[in-house]
């Protein structure tokens, strides 16, 4: 198997897609960060002393989504069209689930998984205060498609 992000000698490069296509590009991740008891009820009453965690955590993810090329070094910058991004408070901790889309030439999968894993992380700074055995857990792609133009 051939590494797309590599030259002849082996040194990171960022692939050409000039050649390819534009093709409506969708991608969807989710990831789960597990919390104590307490801690959802806090989130649940909006109680956290930084404010409404899960709306805070829904916009820091749509804002990394945005800012995906300047944080993983070989991915192409895109113009999104769509990008959300849903925490969802469960019994034992969150589930977020993000998407995202765009009319271009490669994937949105690094930005949507960015908007999932940037959401996680804004809400365990939010409740570092509060629990000291918070677990981001299973962040993953769900699912990759591109389709051609009509």
């Amino acid at each position: 198997m051939e590494l797309s992000h590599t030259d002849k000698n082996g040194k990171a490069n960022m692939v050409d897609v000039g050649h390819k296509p534009n093709q409506i590009r969708e991608a969807s991740a989710t990831g789960f960060i597990r919390l104590l008891p307490q801690t959802v009820k806090l989130i649940r009453d909006n109680q956290m002393k930084k404010g409404d965690v899960l709306t805070i955590a829904e916009i820091a993810g749509i804002q990394a989504a945005k800012r995906t090329p300047e944080l993983i070094p070989l991915c192409h910058t895109l113009m999104l069209t769509k990008v959300d991004v849903k925490a969802a408070l469960c019994d034992n901790g969150v589930e977020v689930k993000s998407y995202a889309k765009c009319i271009g030439q490669t994937g949105v999968e690094m930005e949507a998984l960015t908007a999932a894993t940037v959401a996680l992380l804004t809400i365990y700074d939010m409740c570092k205060a509060v629990d000291k055995q918070m677990v981001i857990e299973r962040v993953e792609l769900i699912e990759k498609t591109k389709k051609d133009i009509d």
